[in-house]
């Protein structure tokens, strides 16, 4: 995966950019620990930092002893008393590819062959828990101390709170001394439960299971921590001591591995996650590591990633350690999908349905396992809301299909070059008039992006080409026609669309059919068996089964689950039994907004926008020239094999792995059950697979049943 690496833009300066992090990082690291009230997310702080290592890397006459790459935590909190570790608690560096990992091999590999050691490493691979780092010490196997990482030197006592964990033992199994590391943190489900009580008494939300873990164990009546519910996983041994003969022959062998130091943890009494595993090699690692991109939501716990460890400790010794981390470990954490980056330029996109949206030009970052390099900004009230500049440092969000885009401004990082962005009075595209829509139902209950509701009589929030006959939204409305969920048109990509309308070929979606082998051939990108195949595409598309053909007609509001709507009740809103375009023809302009509305799950925009689409003689002439032209337009007879589902409402978010979602959902169809877009608290059923998206959130949110791919197949079973 490329790794990429920050260049300075609009002539920021590179020491003052660096300052400005510095500056922005030590903030966001004394909120997070040491008041406990971060204001942004691990990934977003982890993005800085990693931007500034990176500078201070690339500039090393910049580099400062006092810049907070260099230290590990913040200041410990003066309310509790202060305790010194006995070993240093380090930090691990992170990495975020198998290119990085390897990397990370090959240079231990080169200490240790200095030192005339030639090894074949294996690898300890540990879920890496996002929890509070806490440090337990026990004498004669009583529990004597326990404390918080602090600043790696320096922690907090915090034994009365970390007594009230369950799973941390008082008294262990053998009676020795030692010292261990691990995590404290809190259940999902009790982190909801925790967040719902705060904000019934008016406080702020806890951003994450770490910063609850932490709020939890900081407090000064520990009645509170064990109210909390907190649990812990316990991962390393900073030292240990036997003292007695009986526990001596007990404990017959010290660790000589880590594998055998968690199999020693768990013997005493410790909690020891148990998803460890030893890997022969970094291949090995790399498919727990996407084991794990899987399976990381479905954990009570939350995952940020793995820790890789060297498996010998003996190796372990002979590598040592950095300034500020261990040289046999480090984590490998999974692509984050918040980041930060800098706005460069923000340009306008003209959509199918004229609407023009702002987009922002980005500085290429990682999120989300891609490179992003442009993000949405939805329209000038998002804009407005959120005060984005060209020149901006933002942050950025992506999960799953979710759209890029851009969630807030860092605005401590301006240097005052930043520039606002205004939206055009004209189309970009073809200069056009541009203006809002006026809403004029408040039935329909809009909302604009930063969910403030729109009043009858107020304005849309998104601009219009008043143009109709806009070259973008034609060619918009064409690459709609030809996609998958349409007339699945091989070869006819965004560019081949809109080289054939720049050559006058076509101008509709219906001239499409008209497209001949002798009309390509002689275009740049076409040979004589290009041309071919793309007019046997087009012919092999002329059959087509009533749901995609409605579909790729684009009409407003419109979607895939109102095409099968429409299907699903033909017969009672034309009373007529349709057969082919010339039946559509003949009775769909017959229907009225009242008969739409009869349908369950068609609303009054949808309803408007039928009405609309079927009045207009200029729609019905491209429908005539389709059927003139061979199109076959086929009513599906529909199957329904029971009425298990009926009346059940389902969304579905993420990628399957048995079957695809269209499969999925002709699957609900077959029996009785309906499909929707979105979530609402009339969801039955939310069907998540891997990486979903933001219905996911939605779904938990309002506490609508979530089922996995295994728990849906059992379902329809």
């Amino acid at each position: 995966m490329a790794r990429i690496k920050p260049t300075p833009t609009f002539n920021f300066g590179v020491k003052s950019r660096i300052e400005k992090l510095r500056r922005e990082i030590d903030k966001f690291r004394y909120e997070y620990h040491v008041l406990d009230r971060p204001e942004v997310s691990d990934d977003i702080f982890d993005s800085l930092m990693r931007e500034l290592r990176q500078l201070e890397e690339k500039y090393p006459e910049f580099r400062s002893s006092d810049s907070p790459s260099q230290r590990i935590g913040g200041e410990p909190l003066k309310k509790f008393v202060k305790v010194r570790h006995s070993h240093r608690q380090w930090s691990l560096d992170d990495a975020f590819s198998f290119e990085e990992i390897k990397a990370w091999e090959e240079k231990f590999l080169r200490l240790l062959e200095k030192k005339s050691i030639n090894a074949k490493p294996e690898y300890c691979a540990e879920i890496k828990i996002d929890g509070l780092k806490i440090i337990l010490t026990y004498k004669d196997g009583l529990l004597v101390q326990a404390a918080t990482r602090g600043d790696g030197v320096i922690g907090e006592n915090v034994t009365e709170q970390v007594k009230t964990i369950q799973s941390v033992p008082l008294k262990l199994s053998e009676p020795i001394d030692i010292t261990v590391v691990g995590e404290a943190w809190m259940k999902k489900s009790d982190l909801e439960k925790t967040n719902k009580a705060r904000e019934k008494e008016g406080l702020p939300p806890f951003a994450n299971s770490r910063n609850a873990a932490a709020g939890s164990i900081r407090q000064l009546d520990p009645k509170i921590t064990a109210k909390r519910r907190l649990d812990s996983y316990i991962y390393d041994i900073d030292e240990f001591e036997i003292r007695s003969r009986e526990t001596r022959d007990s404990i017959s062998n010290i660790p000589k591995t880590q594998i055998e130091e968690l199999r020693l943890l768990q013997r005493l009494g410790f909690k020891v996650n148990q998803h460890y595993k030893l890997c022969k090699n970094l291949d090995e690692v790399e498919k727990v590591f996407e084991y794990w991109s899987d399976k990381k939501n479905k954990q009570e716990y939350g995952i940020d990633g793995l820790v890789i460890k060297i498996n010998d400790s003996q190796l372990q010794k002979e590598l040592g350690y950095t300034g500020k981390s261990p040289r046999w470990a480090v984590a490998y954490k999974f692509v984050p999908e918040k980041v930060t980056t800098v706005v460069e330029e923000i340009k306008v996109q003209v959509g199918r349905t004229g609407a023009l949206t702002p987009v922002a030009h980005l500085r290429p970052v990682l999120v989300a396992e891609s490179i992003v390099s442009r993000a949405t900004l939805h329209n000038e009230d998002e804009i407005k809301r959120l005060d984005v500049r060209i020149g901006d440092t933002v942050v950025i969000h992506k999960a799953g299909d979710v759209i890029p885009e851009v969630i807030e401004v860092l605005k401590n990082l301006r240097t005052g070059k930043e520039k606002k962005f205004h939206m055009p009075t004209r189309c970009p595209i073809c200069g056009g008039g541009v203006k809002r829509e006026m809403i004029k139902s408040p039935s329909n209950s809009p909302f604009n992006k930063g969910g403030e509701a729109i009043a009858e009589g107020d304005f849309s929030a998104a601009h219009y080409c008043q143009n109709k006959k806009c070259f973008a939204i034609e060619k918009e409305n064409i690459i709609h026609f030809v996609s998958r969920k349409g007339f699945d048109i091989e070869g006819l990509g965004e560019k081949i669309v809109e080289q054939l309308m720049n050559e006058g070929l076509i101008s509709n979606f219906a001239d499409i059919f008209e497209l001949k082998t002798g009309d390509l051939e002689p275009l740049e990108r076409f040979a004589e068996k290009s041309a071919d195949n793309l007019v046997k595409s087009i012919e092999g598309a002329k059959e087509i089964e009533f749901p995609k053909f409605f579909y790729a007609l684009g009409i407003r509001h419109v979607g895939e689950e109102t095409a099968h709507l429409v299907t699903q009740n033909m017969k009672h809103i034309t009373r007529e039994k349709v057969q082919n375009i010339s039946d559509i023809i003949s009775f769909f302009p017959r229907i009225s907004s009242e008969d739409w509305l009869s349908i369950k799950g068609i609303g009054e925009k949808s309803a408007k926008s039928l009405t609309e689409w079927f009045d207009d003689k200029n729609n019905l002439d491209l429908l005539r020239k389709m059927l003139k032209l061979g199109v076959e337009v086929k009513i599906p007879v529909l199957y329904v094999a029971s009425y298990m589902l009926q009346g059940k409402s389902f969304v579905l978010t993420g990628e399957l792995e048995s079957m695809t979602r269209d499969e999925a959902k002709e699957k609900i169809r077959a029996l009785g059950g309906d499909i929707s877009s979105s979530v609402s608290k009339n969801t039955n059923y939310v069907i998540v697979g891997k990486n979903p998206g933001s219905k996911y959130d939605k779904a938990r949110e309002l506490g609508v049943k979530i089922v996995d791919e295994k728990e849906f197949i059992y379902l329809i079973k």
